[in-house]
């Protein structure tokens, strides 16, 4: 398959300033989005984006960069539609080929009670305008040849949902496009700067402390994805979030066979193949919390099983890496986009495996409420203040195999 050719130049190497209107801390994909809508829809340049690393060197290269937006309730359906939209104009927008690919999604029913709940999240995605489809075995088997369809294996499929402008991008095209969007508007990414602290006086946050010395800020936004309650505890807040690594893999280079993504809830696996050819899968995450970005061995012989049940034709492929993301949770697995307890710092966590296909819509209204010191409309019912008020939205069916 034919790329474009890369661009010579991305993005300058900045000296950090004294000080800021907005530092974000996170160079990922959310991170960097945020701050170019910042320079885009409001016109606020003055920006810093740390990170500890490299850009998106985080969870934005440790995802499998699936893209749908059909979640069940109507407050994660308008978001994530939301950022759909954007990436259907995303490559346009910021002159970068991002290998963003429609090529539809797949989650499989086994049961006669994944059968009702595919239906009811069908049902729900179509009155709210969103694309969605009940696809019956026959036409499971013939939207994609190579799913085990047999009746007598231990999981039968008995129909999907699916949705047609949902599918795959390239993950690292994406932040590098943010980046070099970003920086062309006048915002400073600084790599290799951890932040370590952050100075609050009078109930408001000045500025922040890094490896690199003392940055003044007006505002600090948070959005560094699994590592946001370990920032967040530096400046006093405790976050409703569980941090877990979810694992991942991809096989050596095949010919082009899987045409669209494939989930299964029941057998625990998605699956989608890659433009150059390997197949990417992902699974549950590991039990446990923890920060480490390798996770364990009998996961990844689950994720293999998994696969080969429904794919008996890719028994002969090899494994080639694996790795793992450290994925934040909230307890109704549906993120915390808002203000915090401290003045003019906010919070943009609790993605768990919706990050990435989240990016552009994250961005966008992070940065709207950044600049206007309130929730966009669409983040705000997903304040922090819900797990106080009880206005919770779950979406641990929709959110699918990991949660």
């Amino acid at each position: 398959m034919n790329e474009s050719p890369h661009p010579d130049f991305l993005w300058r190497t900045p000296e950090p300033r004294r000080a800021y209107d907005v530092v974000i801390v996170g160079g990922g994909g959310h991170g960097l989005a945020t701050a170019y809508y910042l320079a885009r829809n409001h016109g606020i340049t003055d920006v810093a984006v740390l990170e500890r690393g490299w850009l998106a060197g985080g969870n934005m290269a440790r995802n499998t960069t699936i893209i749908r937006s059909n979640y069940l309730w109507d407050e994660s359906a308008a978001i994530y539609e939301h950022a759909l939209k954007l990436w259907e104009g995303l490559a346009e927008e910021l002159d970068y080929d991002l290998l963003f690919s429609q090529r539809g999604v797949l989650n499989l029913a086994h049961s006669p009670s994944e059968v009702r709940e595919g239906m009811r999240r069908v049902n729900a995605n179509l009155l709210n305008g969103i694309d969605a489809e009940w696809l019956d075995v026959d036409e499971v088997r013939k939207f994609c040849p190579i799913v085990n369809t047999s009746p007598d294996v231990r999981h039968p499929v008995l129909g999907a949902t699916l949705q047609r402008r949902a599918g795959i991008a390239k993950h690292d095209r994406v932040a590098w496009a943010y980046a070099r969007a970003a920086d062309r508007l006048g915002v400073d990414l600084i790599q290799g700067c951890e932040v370590t602290g952050f100075d609050i006086a009078g109930g408001r946050v000045r500025g922040v402390r890094t490896n690199l010395g003392r940055i003044g800020a007006h505002r600090v936004a948070l959005a560094a994805a699994g590592h946001t309650s370990v920032l967040a505890a530096r400046a006093g807040i405790r976050l409703p979030l569980q941090s877990h690594p979810l694992q991942a893999l991809v096989s050596e280079l095949l010919e082009p066979v899987l045409d669209c993504v494939v989930m299964s809830n029941a057998v625990h696996v998605y699956v989608s193949q890659a433009h150059k050819g390997e197949l990417v899968m992902g699974a549950g995450i590991d039990a446990y919390n923890s920060y480490g970005q390798r996770g364990s061995f009998h996961i990844i012989e689950r994720q293999m099983s998994a696969a080969l049940e429904l794919f008996p034709i890719f028994a002969r492929a090899r494994v080639l890496r694996t790795w793992a993301g450290i994925v934040d949770v909230s307890p109704d697995a549906s993120p915390i986009i808002g203000l915090t307890p401290v003045e003019n710092l906010f919070i943009n966590a609790g993605w768990g495996t919706g990050g990435f296909k989240a990016t552009p819509g994250s961005g966008w209204v992070y940065a709207d409420t950044i600049a206007n010191g309130r929730p966009h409309p669409l983040a705000e019912p997903f304040t922090l203040d819900r797990f106080t008020t009880g206005a919770l939205i779950d979406e641990h069916g929709a959110a699918a195999v990991a949660h």
